[in-house]
């Protein structure tokens, strides 16, 4: 995969949208190829629509936006016929309306003319998605600087979870993208965490080098799986305590890969559950309402002066206070 098709499967598809989101709806008319004939609805309208994304495309289906031979369709699975003529309504939908600057006190840590670092309070959404269509740090990036509309996804390059704390950076054309894309790829990029889990802390430094997929038992989970059986991908976090006592444990985490869920699915895996993530069996205690995970140090050569760029940020208050509730040592590693 070339950096470009790295960046473009990070950033996702919605940019071609954005542009329907302040113009009038249009009409496309296309007639079904031989070569279509018995495929599926939505598969034949990305063939002949490919300036469009499928997940866009199935949007208008559902909104009764696309006709087959005149009569409205909206089932994606739909089988269609060779000479079958389709009429296709592109409407704004609420995912293409979602990229749009929305001002927000934004948390910049580090900033220059390349490249910028925030550090994203808890509860903030990282990109628009089904149910948080607005109010998402992209809708944030795009008040904060011009150049942010003409980068995909407004530079974000990698994602913190809603309730996940913490530093991530930003891009700001897209040669940095590519350029952070691949470092990220090549794990030139260092992302540390700290993290409070439930239990007693057996022994010192764990590396963890269990791979990940989906749950197949709750599809809104990842899990630790067996490559041989499960689809999944290879994942390695090492976790070293800080600070531990018979109900918790303070632990320094560095990711070597980037899977969805990883910290949390690892630490779940050892027996040690963040506090309060409830998806992962981890209870509410200290006072945490959602799972205690701050990405607290990034750091990389920045890819375009090389200078060596080292950011931290302290825990916010809700982490800091179950830290001394617990009476717990707040003493990460350098």
């Amino acid at each position: 995969m070339s950096v470009t098709e790295q960046a473009e499967s990070v950033e996702g598809a919605e940019s071609d949208e954005w542009s329907l989101s302040t113009e009038q709806a249009e009409l496309r008319s296309v007639e079904v190829p031989a070569s279509l004939h018995g495929l599926r609805l939505d598969k034949v309208l990305a063939e002949l629509v490919p300036e469009f994304s499928r997940s866009y495309l199935q949007q208008l289906l559902t909104q009764g936006a696309v006709q087959v031979q005149g009569v409205v369709a909206t089932k994606p699975s739909a089988k269609v016929r060779l000479g079958d003529r389709l009429q296709v309504e592109m409407r704004p939908t609420a995912q293409s309306q979602s990229f749009r600057p929305e001002a927000m006190a934004l948390d910049v840590v580090y900033e220059d003319a390349h490249l910028l670092v925030v550090n994203k309070p808890a509860g903030l959404v990282v990109h628009p998605a089904p149910g948080n269509w607005s109010g998402t740090l992209l809708n944030g990036l795009l008040a904060h600087h011009a150049a942010a509309a003409q980068v995909p996804r407004a530079g974000i390059v990698h994602r913190l979870d809603k309730d996940t704390s913490g530093l991530m950076v930003v891009a700001k054309s897209r040669q940095v993208m590519d350029a952070l894309v691949a470092m990220i790829a090549r794990r030139d990029v260092s992302r540390q965490y700290l993290a409070l889990g439930q239990g007693a802390w057996r022994g010192g430094l764990r590396e963890v080098r269990q791979p990940i997929g989906r749950d197949p038992r709750n599809r809104l989970r990842m899990a630790v799986v067996d490559l041989g059986s499960q689809a999944g991908k290879p994942a390695q976090t090492d976790i070293q305590l800080v600070d531990g006592m018979d109900a918790a444990c303070l632990v320094h985490c560095k990711l070597h890969t980037g899977r969805t869920h990883q910290i949390r699915v690892h630490m779940a895996w050892l027996g040690h559950p963040l506090l309060a993530d409830t998806l992962y069996a981890g209870a509410p205690m200290a006072g945490m309402q959602r799972q205690a995970l701050h990405a607290y140090r990034l750091g990389f050569a920045h890819p375009i002066t090389g200078e060596a760029l080292l950011l931290r940020s302290q825990p916010p208050s809700d982490f800091m206070a179950a830290v001394e509730f617990l009476g717990l040592r707040y003493n990460p590693p350098d």
